[in-house]
């Protein structure tokens, strides 16, 4: 795997973009994740895509008790989310942080694969965050392709562990992000409303 800084920044600007919209009044609201709100699909992306993304660039990771913190319930808690995606993109800016690997509980991974993990939450959990907001997901073309070929790679080992769901069918016309967001058992379709 590749360097995937590039995917990461424009995934990184538009999840905090998407954040910046939701209003107080969505938080209670359905998402494509049928177990979780808005609050908590925010909350999830907040944490693990920003925090935990810029400790796991030092070998470490968020406190247990950061898995309960309400971040939405902070003021300003968006552009808050928005500066600290800068300081975990500037955290992966560094090329000594891909190299060898990144520390996981007792075990550990190539700094490439967690990297390409976060690029997932980033582009699938921020898709949902956008549609159950009732805001459009867009990224660049080479966003959409990385997202593809991780989701190809790793959906076997995430159905294992529920965070993906049995693939759905889509066309074969179906764009490169529509056939990530099939393949990881989320409709392209899926709307509020």
């Amino acid at each position: 795997m590749t360097n995937l800084l590039p995917q990461l920044t424009a995934a990184a600007a538009e999840a905090a973009r998407v954040a910046r919209a939701v209003t107080p009044e969505q938080l209670s609201d359905a998402t494509p994740a049928t177990e979780w709100d808005v609050r908590t699909l925010a909350n999830h992306l907040v944490l693990w895509t920003s925090y935990n993304f810029e400790l796991r660039s030092r070998g470490e990771s968020v406190p247990d008790d950061w898995q309960k913190r309400d971040f939405t319930a902070e003021p300003g808690w968006a552009d808050a989310y928005a500066a600290q995606l800068d300081r975990a993109m500037a955290a992966w800016a560094d090329p000594a942080v891909w190299e060898g690997e990144v520390k996981m509980g007792d075990s550990s991974m190539p700094a490439a694969a967690v990297a390409g993990m976060i690029l997932l939450e980033l582009v699938l959990h921020g898709w949902e965050l956008a549609v159950a907001t009732g805001q459009e997901f867009s990224v660049p073309g080479s966003v959409d392709a990385a997202t593809l070929g991780l989701v190809e790679e790793y959906a076997e080992m995430y159905r294992q562990y529920a965070g993906f769901a049995e693939p759905l069918p889509v066309g074969a016309e179906a764009a490169a992000f529509e056939r990530a967001l099939a393949l990881s058992g989320r409709d392209p379709s899926w709307s509020a409303t």
